[in-house]
């Protein structure tokens, strides 16, 4: 049992949600071992959980979520400010009266029968000047104990907030798991989140994009710093020294392979090695020297299980080896172990599917793991994992890259200009559809910075946000743009990606140590053919070249493309504005 502190904002907001939500019970978190196993063997027995194969894979459970609840819900989710501009035009918004309205009667009763368990979590490292702390209330097993896996969660949080008033209230309930009264609220004034009628990770695990993204991206530019959807990343070369990177890439982009990357043999044995240090969020300050620093505020690993296998990332694949919970992908009945699709070519014969149902993998027309199944793995777990991720001063960072995935626009990598032109290069991050993920391929869908769902409030006073702490970093780092995914006029892959994109982190790397040469183009500076280490590379010819060409054409009606969506925000800064026409007017000379 924790030991309260003498909080009385904190005892009170507790006492006003136990007696909407009315519980059998009250249990508080704390994190230890033996709470945790006391409510693992309890989900065992309702049935929330499955424990899997002890000597396979140890402390690991399985976890099904409803058929209706298995992803995030964007159309169900608001910013609850009392304007619509405060929130903008990308933003699902409601006023604040009209969330409580709508959204409060559903919570009334709904833990009753049940326990109400308080998690206290921060998120970062305990009493870094980096880190916040969050409060949720959950009535689900499975919550509490993934936000012991996400977060650092407990009585040490709790001697950490002490009496102080300053933290997240986060409000969440399965309720009746109903998707028509299925609602996630952010309310950025009252640093609060309500969650109902879900029990899924991304909408549930408040500290995840909830508070991470969401509400931390309004505290960030209140205080003056950045809530950003980025991975970080530590390259180590063969002197010992460490450079780090932040990147933010939208979905089926490889955000989590280049997070986890294993440089190809040339670089290993020369002695280059890759820390991860997060693969999805990072909180960026100044510090006191004037430089960048950035921390993983988040102590786990949420990642999509199908696709996940020792070709593709290995490090991903052992993280989730020991004390994870996997919800929604296959259980493979003969040895009491998990399989999803890429997880290799060896589907059990005697399983059960994501909905529960009979499975064979080896007769089976339909995918056994849903599309957006889950591992929620300790960070602790990653072979590759940074000694760094605990750091309270965070690490300084030498560049941001902003990736997307392009046919035949964005070049294999480049440089911005400056500050101001690299935030115009995130404003335009865009990413074609795959077959894989819709019906309609290479349709453009826009996602600046990878934000566009994840951004508390009104994005032009987002982009103003970036703009304004260019002003303020002493040292900046430099803005990148990459895109793995070039194809040729038949629709293959002119670069092989995965870990070759290690040879362009060095030029990356290398151009932020003043290094290696560039040339200009319309859109920003480009590495040279002989600045990129293809040594070993079977490209075909003339690729590198391609890879390496602005075509003028295809730049203008992307240039279209961004005037329309520029056209959607009333708060767009004029200095984007004016990036924008000077991209014009190069591509026109």
């Amino acid at each position: 049992m924790a030991n309260l502190p003498d909080n009385r904002a904190l005892l009170d907001w507790i006492e006003e949600c136990r007696t909407l939500m009315t519980p059998d019970e009250v249990e508080w978190v704390d994190g230890s071992e033996e709470q945790l196993e006391r409510l693992r063997t309890r989900a065992v027995q309702t049935g929330e959980m499955h424990r899997l194969n002890p000597e396979l894979l140890p402390g690991c459970y399985y976890h099904r979520s409803h058929p209706t609840d298995v992803a995030r819900v964007e159309d169900r989710t608001f910013i609850c400010t009392p304007t619509r501009e405060e929130a903008g035009p990308t933003n699902n918004h409601m006023t604040p009266d009209e969330a409580r309205a709508k959204v409060l009667p559903l919570y009334k009763g709904c833990m009753k029968g049940r326990t109400m368990y308080v998690i206290p979590y921060s998120m970062g490292p305990i009493g870094s000047e980096f880190s916040k702390i969050g409060i949720e209330v959950t009535d689900s097993i499975y919550v509490a104990l993934s936000m012991c896996i996400m977060t650092r969660a407990g009585q040490a949080v709790l001697d950490q907030l002490g009496s102080s008033g300053d933290f997240v209230r986060c409000l969440h309930s399965k309720g009746t798991l109903s998707p028509e009264d299925r609602y996630i609220l952010h309310f950025p004034e009252e640093d609060s989140i309500w969650s109902i009628n879900s029990g899924y990770g991304g909408n549930a695990l408040q500290g995840k994009k909830c508070f991470a993204l969401r509400i931390a991206s309004v505290l960030g530019r209140r205080e003056g710093w950045m809530a950003e959807h980025m991975l970080i990343v530590g390259i180590e070369n063969p002197k010992g020294e460490t450079k780090y990177i932040c990147a933010a890439f939208p979905s089926a982009c490889g955000k989590t392979n280049l997070a986890m990357l294993i440089p190809p043999e040339l670089y290993r044995k020369k002695g280059y090695k890759v820390w991860t240090v997060g693969d999805d969020i990072a909180w960026l300050r100044i510090g006191a020297d004037g430089r960048l620093y950035a921390t993983n505020p988040e102590n786990g690993f949420f990642g999509v299980a199908p696709g996940t296998g020792a070709k593709t990332n290995p490090n991903a694949l052992a993280a989730t080896r020991k004390n994870t919970i996997f919800t929604n992908v296959v259980r493979n009945l003969k040895d009491n172990t998990v399989w999803w699709e890429g997880l290799d070519k060896n589907p059990p014969e005697f399983g059960e599917d994501w909905l529960g149902n009979p499975w064979n993998g080896k007769t089976a027309t339909e995918k056994g793991a849903q599309p957006n199944s889950r591992f929620t793995a300790p960070l602790s777990g990653c072979p590759c994992i940074s000694d760094k991720v605990d750091d309270p001063a965070g690490v300084p960072i030498s560049a941001i890259i902003f990736g997307g995935r392009r046919a035949h626009t964005a070049p294999l990598v480049f440089e911005s200009f400056d500050w101001t032109h690299g935030v115009f290069v995130g404003s335009a991050l865009a990413s074609e559809t795959t077959a894989a993920t819709q019906g309609k391929i290479g349709v453009v869908r826009r996602d600046p910075m990878a934000m566009l769902p994840f951004c508390g409030y009104n994005m032009g006073d987002y982009f103003a946000h970036w703009l304004t702490m260019g002003d303020k970093i002493k040292e900046r780092p430099k803005i990148f743009h990459v895109n793995w995914f070039r194809q040729d006029d038949e629709g293959n892959y002119l670069w092989p990606g995965f870990g070759d994109n290690m040879r362009v982190l060095e030029w990356v790397l290398d151009r932020c140590e003043g290094k290696a040469e560039a040339v200009d183009s319309p859109v920003g500076l480009l590495p040279r053919e002989q600045d990129l280490n293809v040594e070993g590379l079977a490209l075909k010819p003339g690729a590198l070249t391609e890879l390496l060409t602005v075509d003028k054409a295809v730049w203008k009606e992307e240039v279209k493309g961004l005037r329309e969506f520029y056209a959607k925000f009333d708060r767009m800064p004029k200095a984007l504005k004016e990036q924008l026409d000077q991209l014009e007017t190069r591509l026109a000379e």
